[in-house]
């Protein structure tokens, strides 16, 4: 079975367990806020948005950011990819595109990371360096507007006395929607947040396409800590690379990144390794399993490699 299925599975059934309990009152309650009895967790942006709105610190949210600040430390952007529902939501859109449009996507996915291979390629063997600046592939900006979405999350919860975000979060919306679905069906409970809750999740997921990577002001957090993060972050042997062994573009772990991180060429990513989420997707289709997630990844050797490589370019 395909990991990215596996994904799929586990956080369906976290997804499935919390509803139920959410629905049968048992008390588990949701991704943005679980737990049992006294023991219990708050989602860190929740428990930051709540600190400021009413200006006071939480016991329990303090634990629950410091928790996540751990985890994130050691695994990084792991709930993104096994957790959290919006990622479910994502593939379960993409899945429903036609598949004229999905091979579209992917053609020009491809079109640009073979662009940015062969023009670093080209680079050791002073190709395209040498001419104009026109054909370099242009590098993603600096700027990350997902932290501009975490700021004005955070202010207007300041300002405005409650959490502004929780309003509109995905995660809250997806629980939301089941919570009300079944109170319409079982009940005939009817009110107009029937209509507007799932309204707003579509939106969010199928409108903005890019939500995780653009918009997320969660990710954004879980980002401002995983740049830190050392452990599990895939690393190429560049012994076993094709663009370092053979000269020839690759780019296949760019080209499937869930997380639009450009592993061989970091800097045309849109996103760096702080947004890995170990799903493990350009492991596994890696054509010569060049890239490994060890858990602490080893430095110097393939850095001497690759200057040797590029040397040995220039010189012949």
């Amino acid at each position: 079975m395909k990991l990215s299925n596996i994904r799929t599975i586990i956080a369906s059934v976290i997804f499935v367990a919390l509803a139920i309990g959410l629905i049968t009152g048992v008390g588990m309650g949701t991704l943005s806020g679980f737990g049992w009895d006294t023991i219990s967790a708050l989602c860190p942006l929740g428990a930051f948005e709540i600190m400021l709105a009413k200006l006071t610190f939480i016991p329990r949210g303090i634990i629950s950011i410091v928790v996540m600040g751990v985890l994130v430390l050691i695994f990084g952007r792991v709930f993104c990819a096994y957790i959290c529902p919006v990622d479910v939501l994502t593939r379960a859109r993409n899945g429903l595109s036609s598949a004229k449009k999905r091979l579209q996507r992917r053609e020009k996915r491809e079109a640009e990371m073979t662009e940015i291979a062969n023009f670093e390629i080209s680079k050791c063997t002073g190709g395209c360096a040498t001419c104009s600046s026109n054909c370099k592939p242009q590098k993603h900006p600096k700027l990350d507007s997902r932290h501009f979405v975490l700021g004005g999350a955070l202010l207007s919860s300041l300002i405005f006395g409650f959490p502004v975000f929780c309003l509109v979060c995905p995660i809250g919306l997806s629980f939301a929607t089941v919570l009300l679905f079944w109170r319409l069906f079982a009940f005939g409970d009817t009110t107009i947040s029937c209509i507007l809750v799932p309204v707003m999740l579509i939106i969010e997921v199928v409108f903005l396409r890019k939500w995780c990577g653009r918009f997320c002001p969660m990710s954004a957090l879980m980002n401002l800590v995983s740049r830190f993060t050392k452990t599990f972050r895939p690393t190429i042997d560049n012994e076993k690379c094709l663009e370092t062994t053979t000269g020839k573009a690759c780019s296949r772990c760019a080209i499937v990144c869930p997380s639009d991180i450009n592993l061989r060429h970091p800097e045309y990513g849109e996103h760096t390794l702080a947004d890995c989420s170990r799903c493990r997707t350009c492991v596994d289709n890696c054509p010569t399993h060049a890239i490994s997630m060890p858990i602490f990844p080893k430095k110097g050797k393939d850095d001497k490699f690759e200057v040797k490589v590029k040397k040995e370019a220039q010189e012949g």
